[in-house]
């Protein structure tokens, strides 16, 4: 049978964007996280969170978390343009791998005095968090958690005198026995 053309285009495909923490072993020398945010902004994506520190003392190899959503279309080619990179030993999909350990560092400082104060230290202990510093006036609590588990903290406090946050962003780890590794074995 002949299929009819019509002057309607086709309808466009929406894929769905999804939320992917990627690992990537470097070298640890100047410019490559400069050259690996310049990949992500020169082609559009974003960063939602970034953490990077060296892991391999001797080697001179550091880990680099990046959070970032897109399509899979997108992961895919964000991935292989990492791969493609000079310094870049290895790039890990934590999301494509599995159940990933996940936590992020934040320092809150509220500031209150009298039902605020007591509400903000109930809110603190309820989330675990710890008193890095207290004033008459203000706290400053240390708390570890997920993203979602941060975010709350956050939300809850911004009611009873949230003045300051300062956050790590997210670091991973897939879960068992398998470690990703740099250079040495």
């Amino acid at each position: 049978m002949l299929q009819m053309k019509t002057h309607y285009p086709d309808a466009t495909r929406v894929e769905p964007t999804n939320r992917h923490t990627l690992a990537i072993v470097v070298d640890n020398e100047p410019g490559v996280l400069a050259r690996i945010a310049g990949l992500f902004s020169g082609r559009g994506y974003n960063i939602e969170s970034l953490t990077v520190t060296e892991t391999e003392h001797e080697a001179h190899i550091s880990r680099i978390t990046i959070v970032t959503t897109g399509t899979d279309s997108i992961i895919q080619q964000i991935k292989s343009q990492l791969e493609r990179l000079v310094p870049v030993h290895r790039v890990v999909d934590l999301t494509m791998t599995g159940d990933a350990v996940e936590r992020e560092l934040c320092l809150v400082k509220v500031v209150g005095k009298g039902d605020h104060r007591v509400e903000a230290m109930r809110l603190a202990s309820a989330f675990g968090a710890r008193t890095l510093d207290a004033t008459l006036t203000s706290f400053v609590y240390e708390l570890t958690g997920t993203t979602d588990e941060v975010e709350r903290f956050i939300k809850l406090m911004t009611a009873v005198g949230l003045v300051e946050v300062s956050r790590t962003g997210v670091a991973a780890m897939a879960r068992g026995a398998e470690g990703m590794g740099g250079l040495s074995p």
